[in-house]
């Protein structure tokens, strides 16, 4: 072995590094911390429920985000907005019950924290307490740096979001891309130096040009988050439903479909349906005597 090549115990994954380290605790803000000194990108994924979240805990994804996005994917709402605190804490509950080691991120819905700081920490409060989240997400940048800045001081982990706010979607007429022009770009820097400033422990950058991305996670000294921001941030972020390909119709540019599990479920569904239809179940093995 020459003097360049790495020995085995360097190939194994150190108990520092989220994949493949310790695993008898939960993974905290100091572990994405150092990953992001060490130039390790990690994924999150959003999780709704107990075994969904077991699934993606055991497969060994660091960070898991109950997003207000289920109001989209679960619970039949066009947008963000209609979802109620008492569902993220029911929902966020549920992803704790079914995980060991992710950390699990909240996020604030929309009316909880913008009326104020104060607003902002019972509501977040409430995820910690009730829930056992371990951090939460909230919307926008230097509008929302008071909050942010209130939260950390009271020991509350923050991950910020910047760029293209769903929570937004009335105000932007729709999911335009954010930070395109020298006047956007500037502003996405402030927010993203404001969220910084303010304790947030990181940031996600959603629907900005990469090139803008990879100059805010140059810039920052905590990690950037993407989804729909190119590849060069620090850790990349997916709604499940959309990975999975279980999302009916168009799904947005950023996204890869791993996997293709409404049609797996449509087949199997059918498959039932049918062998109810012609009595071939259940068979004796399912049935008791």
């Amino acid at each position: 072995m020459n003097a360049s090549s790495p020995s085995p115990a360097q190939n194994q994954a150190s108990p520092a590094t989220l994949y493949g380290g310790v695993t008898n605790r939960r993974v905290t803000v100091r572990d994405l911390a150092a990953a992001k000194q060490r130039g390790e990108k990690w994924s999150m994924l959003t999780a709704y429920d107990a075994l969904t979240a077991g699934v993606f805990d055991e497969a060994g994804i660091p960070v898991l985000l109950v997003g207000d996005s289920a109001g989209n994917c679960h619970l039949g709402y066009e947008t963000t907005v209609p979802v109620t605190m008492d569902q993220m804490v029911m929902l966020s509950a549920a992803v704790v019950r079914g995980t060991q080691r992710a950390m699990i991120v909240a996020d604030l819905p929309f009316g909880s924290y913008q009326e104020s700081p104060a607003q902002a920490m019972h509501n977040a409060a409430r995820l910690m307490k009730e829930a056992g989240v371990g951090a939460v997400k909230l919307e926008g940048g230097e509008r929302s740096a008071r909050s942010i800045e209130l939260l950390t001081e009271a020991g509350v982990p923050v991950m910020a979001h910047i760029g293209l706010t769903p929570q937004s979607v009335h105000a932007l007429g729709g999911y335009p891309v954010q930070g395109r022009g020298d006047e956007a770009a500037h502003q996405l820097l402030r927010d993203a130096k404001a969220v910084q400033q303010a304790g947030a422990f990181s940031v996600v950058l959603e629907a900005v040009p990469a090139e803008l991305a990879k100059q805010v996670t140059e810039q920052l000294a905590i990690p950037t988050v993407g989804i729909g921001g190119g590849p060069d941030t620090d850790a990349q972020v997916l709604v499940w439903t959309d990975l999975a390909g279980m999302t009916a119709g168009r799904v947005p540019k950023f996204v890869k479909q791993y996997a293709n599990l409404r049609a797996v479920l449509g087949d199997a569904a059918r498959a039932y349906a049918e062998d109810v239809r012609t009595g071939a179940f259940p068979a004796a093995e399912h049935s008791f005597r």
